[in-house]
C-alpha cells in the first residue's frame, strides 16, 4: 500500500505463492487488487491479510461460483510487499465482505 504521495511499494511473490495461486485459482493481476483495494486485516506472525471479493461466474473444480474471494497473505517489509500465500474462497452468491 502506498502512502500518500509515495509510489506503491514494489510487490514480490514468493515460489510458495505462485503454487498456491495455480492450485487455487488465482491470478496474478486480481493479487495485486486484492494488495491494492482490498479489505486489510492482521494475520500471524506479524503478517497481513488482504480480502477482496470479485465477479466470477464461472466454474471451478465442476461447481459454477458467482464469487471469488481473493485472500492473499503479505509481509509489508519496508521497500516491498512479498506476497507468502494466497487463498481463495467461492461463493455460489454474494460472498463474505
Amino acid at each position: 500500500m502506498a502512502t500518500e504521495g509515495q509510489p506503491p511499494k514494489p510487490i514480490v511473490f514468493t515460489t510458495h505463492a505462485r503454487k498456491r495461486m495455480r492450485e487455487r485459482g488465482a491470478r496474478e493481476e486480481d493479487v495485486r487488487e486484492a494488495i491494492r483495494v482490498g479489505q486489510r486485516e492482521p494475520a500471524q506472525r506479524g503478517l497481513v491479510l488482504y480480502r477482496l471479493n470479485l465477479e466470477f461466474n464461472r466454474e471451478w473444480d465442476g461447481r459454477y461460483y458467482a464469487v471469488q474471494q481473493i485472500a492473499p497473505v503479505v509481509s509489508e517489509e519496508q521497500n516491498r510487499i512479498v506476497v507468502i500465500t494466497v487463498y481463495t474462497f467461492y461463493f455460489q452468491e454474494g460472498g463474505r465482505q
